[in-house]
């Protein structure tokens, strides 16, 4: 039993450092990307690239997903419904601590409004969405879909996404059309333009900036990784279902608030003490920090 733990730590790091060394742009220091959440994910991670029948890129052309042609095809019908929620101000940052995956991006203004997330459409998205979500309806390989607003002068600081078994889609609505509006994955920029889309790998590190005066909206979506083999598209699409579906947030109180966000008021807590102990000594704060990996290590080994 011993020695199986061990194994499955060694694993873990092993996966860490892949991580860490996947593409050309790294976080700055292996340290950094060992306490990273997608450290947490590297094996289930590395399956994924594994097993992907698409190319491991930080850029994959949408001609490998022809369903994503009617979605570009009705981009206008997006465009339309999403300037009457921006109109509406119901574009928006979560109210309070009810969205774990984007809460750090609401510092710079970034907002959204759910479409779906890894289950059925939200009931405020059919209310206000209808034609946008009857379109999504067709397409089962589009596991999550939102409506992202990007303000003028906003900014989202390097990051990589947790989960390899999805692949980012971005369809610009009502952008600046202008270089200075872009995202950059694994050190590539692309710049949205109206009614242009692209697919990129969001486990490589990226970060997005929009240094224009005019706010950017774009539809954003989450596309199942297609695998080389049924066994291993269903192993992705059962541990991604499970765990990505309780990190459903809300637009309004009828949708549904997965189980992590759920939680997510009191482990905000818990970070809000660790910023304030780094406030007053970061010594005190990075040791502890550091301390705790080798002690959750000796464990798991010798629990």
């Amino acid at each position: 039993m011993r020695a199986m733990r061990w194994s499955i730590l060694v694993v873990f790091v092993l996966c860490a450092i892949l991580t860490h060394r996947r593409g050309r742009v790294r976080h700055g220091s292996f340290f950094r990307q060992l306490s990273d959440h997608s450290t947490f994910t590297a094996p289930l991670n590395w399956f994924a690239y594994l097993f992907s029948s698409v190319p491991n890129t930080p850029y994959i052309s949408p001609r490998q997903f022809p369903e994503l042609a009617m979605i570009k095809s009705q981009w206008r019908v997006f465009r339309e419904e999403a300037l009457a929620l921006a109109d509406a101000s119901r574009i928006r940052a979560a109210d309070g601590r009810t969205d774990i995956g984007f809460n750090s991006f609401f510092r710079t203004g970034w907002k959204r409004f759910y479409l779906k997330w890894y289950g059925d459409p939200h009931p405020s998205a059919k209310a206000l969405c209808p034609r946008t979500v009857e379109i999504l309806q067709r397409l089962p390989s589009v596991k999550a879909a939102m409506f992202a607003m990007l303000p003028a002068g906003g900014v989202l600081n390097p990051h990589r996404d947790p989960f390899a078994g999805s692949l980012r889609y971005h369809l610009g609505l009502i952008t600046p059309n202008d270089d200075r509006c872009a995202i950059v994955v694994d050190g590539i920029p692309y710049s949205w333009r109206d009614g242009e889309d692209v697919v990129f790998d969001e486990t490589y590190l990226h970060h997005a900036a929009n240094r224009t005066e005019k706010d950017r909206i774009i539809f954003f979506c989450d596309i199942e990784r297609p695998m080389k083999f049924e066994w291993s598209q269903t192993i992705m699409r059962a541990v991604g279902g499970f765990f990505l579906r309780a990190a459903a947030s809300p637009n309004e109180p009828c949708d549904q608030t997965g189980g992590l966000n759920r939680v997510f008021c009191y482990i905000y807590y818990v970070r809000l003490a660790a910023k304030r102990l780094k406030v007053w000594n970061r010594i005190a704060y990075y040791v502890l920090k550091w301390c705790l990996f080798p002690v959750i290590a000796l464990a798991m080994v010798w629990h």
